[in-house]
């Protein structure tokens, strides 16, 4: 047995769980507030509005699907791929948005757009998300943990095993 592959389903479990919740519990948040959530992407001025606006409605169902699917355990490096390009589209955002000087919360949970100079949390929020990322790396690498519904990476075997002498 390998070193750590008895934790590693744990571990598994652990990131599902964690990467699961985030993407639920923050999408969730956004659906309460469907204007909120469409502010909260025009704040970041990437985007043309109609096309802020349908990420806005857009994003928090995506989020709630990939956090579901990562919490039961199905489809679990498809959801992980999906919540870690997530995590560093929002990287990337609040980077751009501190380079600019955009005063602005992420809107992450809900919420979202102009804050006071001084109160954002831009070096908090990149962190955060990139450990996300991390988790989700992780999630793509070992996608089999305890209580997930996907079934183990079976290899396709390309020719029969002998298993003995089977004489016709």
């Amino acid at each position: 047995m390998k070193p750590g592959a008895k934790i590693q389903p744990w571990l598994t479990l652990i990131g599902r769980i964690l990467l699961g919740a985030v993407l639920i519990l923050a999408g969730y948040l956004k659906v309460k507030s469907p204007a909120e959530a469409q502010m909260a992407v025009r704040a970041y001025k990437l985007l043309p509005v109609t096309i802020a606006n349908l990420f806005g409605l857009a994003l928090p169902w995506l989020e709630m699907g990939a956090g579901l699917l990562l919490v039961v355990g199905l489809a679990v490096r498809y959801a992980a791929i999906f919540g870690g390009l997530l995590m560093l589209l929002f990287v990337g955002a609040i980077s751009q948005a501190w380079a600019r000087g955009l005063s602005i919360d992420c809107g992450c949970f809900g919420g979202g757009g102009q804050v006071a100079a001084g109160h954002t949390k831009y070096l908090q929020e990149i962190l955060r998300d990139l450990g996300l990322t991390l988790t989700a790396i992780y999630l793509y690498r070992f996608p089999q943990g305890k209580f997930g519904i996907d079934k183990e990476d079976k290899e396709i075997e390309l020719e029969p095993k002998n298993d003995g002498d089977h004489s016709e």
